[in-house]
């Protein structure tokens, strides 16, 4: 089965379109009957997305560390609600458990779990796509400081590349899914 892990903030944000195109991205998931893999919470556009995807009858799978379990209202409601000790081991398990990777509006959290399943891509850790859903340009000043890290050579185009980049759900669904037989390693830095 085809599963979209979704990285996405706990708390909703100021704009209502966030929470809009947690909802459209969620409902988009389960009627492609595809699996929707995210961090286990009942807050935020992480409630939002799961209830979506829920109330159109998908399969929905949580990860939740312990210490977080009780303080993010852990989800009861999911198909699956996985348990762990750590935030390493959440990543780890959603990263197995996924097919692509798609993040949202979000805070610390989100920037830091796009980072680093990017991070594992860039190192050939796995090749999966990973998408940006850049809801009322919520990531244009992120990309904009990618782009610069291009030119600036910190960061090289064929991994700058790698991140697809749309504010439709739908379109940036169909992207990842097209992208999902890219198996490809990408350049590794030598030192």
């Amino acid at each position: 089965m085809f599963s979209v892990c979704v990285f996405c903030g706990s708390r909703h944000g100021l704009r209502e379109n966030y929470a809009r195109a947690a909802a459209e991205l969620g409902a988009e998931i389960a009627r492609r009957d595809w699996r929707l893999v995210y961090g286990g919470g009942n807050i935020g556009l992480m409630g939002v997305l799961a209830d979506a995807a829920l109330a159109e009858g998908g399969e929905v799978l949580g990860v939740i560390p312990d210490h977080l379990l009780e303080k993010e209202l852990g989800h009861q409601g999911v198909t699956t609600l996985q348990v762990v000790r750590s935030m390493h081991e959440r990543k780890a398990l959603m990263a197995a458990e996924s097919s692509a990777f798609v993040a949202l509006p979000g805070g610390l959290g989100t920037l830091e779990e796009l980072a680093e399943i990017w991070t594992w891509r860039q190192l050939n850790l796995h090749h999966k796509p990973i998408g940006l859903l850049n809801t009322g340009g919520f990531f244009d000043s992120l990309l904009g400081f990618l782009d610069r890290a291009v030119v600036e050579e910190f960061v090289r185009p064929a991994h700058r590349d790698v991140l697809l980049v749309d504010s439709s759900p739908p379109a940036l669904l169909d992207s990842l899914y097209a992208a999902r037989t890219v198996d490809r390693p990408l350049p590794v830095e030598r030192t």
